[in-house]
């Protein structure tokens, strides 16, 4: 019992890692395709997104490997043995996640050069947001149907310390020269952050509306 327990905790934690990092991805080529198609600037030069999928979405990725099982793990019937990892509801989950955060990247970054702001000015504050994009998807993914307000963050301290180092590497990027120097990041004012914050929880709020429609579909009648 504990060893088919310990197994479909595994494959779950597989689909949240897969989610993650599919989700997260489709979004940044959401972005570079809206750019190209709106005769924007190249929003993330090529070693900004290769920082983001190789160092702060890296981090994440590992540490949600290792999330504890959600607790009704033997509660759930068994999958069909011919059920593909990406299932409805992974599909679903996926294009809500990439379209929101492409397109929510895209009008900030559309907003912020239309408003004054230098090109090199804007990446930075658009690779911050999608920092914390990351960050705050992180918390969606851990569970496909529950809402991450019932998921305490201090339940997985391996995944709140990945979040938490994700985040400071890229803080320090921004005010270390060698950062500075290969990504185009600098400072910015807590005015900025407050606001880039806020534009982050775009994707909790839509990530709950998700799992809220898919509840309320399955609910039995």
């Amino acid at each position: 019992v504990s060893g088919i327990e310990e197994g479909r905790v595994a494959y779950d934690n597989i689909r949240k890692v897969i989610c993650l990092l599919v989700s997260t991805g489709a979004a940044e080529l959401v972005l570079i395709v809206l750019s190209l198609a709106t005769g924007l600037p190249l929003p993330l030069l090529p070693v900004q997104l290769l920082w983001l999928n190789l160092v702060t979405n890296g981090i994440q990725d590992v540490a949600l490997a290792f999330e504890p099982g959600e607790g009704d793990s033997l509660l759930k019937k068994p999958r069909p043995t011919k059920e593909r990892i990406f299932n409805r509801i992974m599909v679903e989950r996926t294009i809500v996640a990439a379209l929101t955060m492409g397109i929510v990247s895209i009008g900030f970054f559309y907003y912020l050069i239309h408003n004054g702001w230098s090109e090199g000015n804007a990446r930075n504050a658009l690779l911050l947001l999608m920092v914390l994009f990351e960050n705050v998807h992180i918390g969606n993914c851990r569970s496909e149907t529950k809402s991450a307000f019932v998921l305490s963050p201090f339940k997985s301290p391996m995944l709140l310390a990945g979040a938490v180092a994700a985040l400071l590497i890229h803080v320090a990027a921004m005010y270390l020269p060698l950062g500075q120097e290969l990504l185009g990041t600098e400072p910015v004012s807590l005015e900025t952050w407050g606001i880039v914050a806020s534009i982050a929880l775009t994707i909790f709020v839509m990530m709950e509306l998700q799992k809220l429609a898919w509840w309320l579909r399955k609910k039995p009648a």
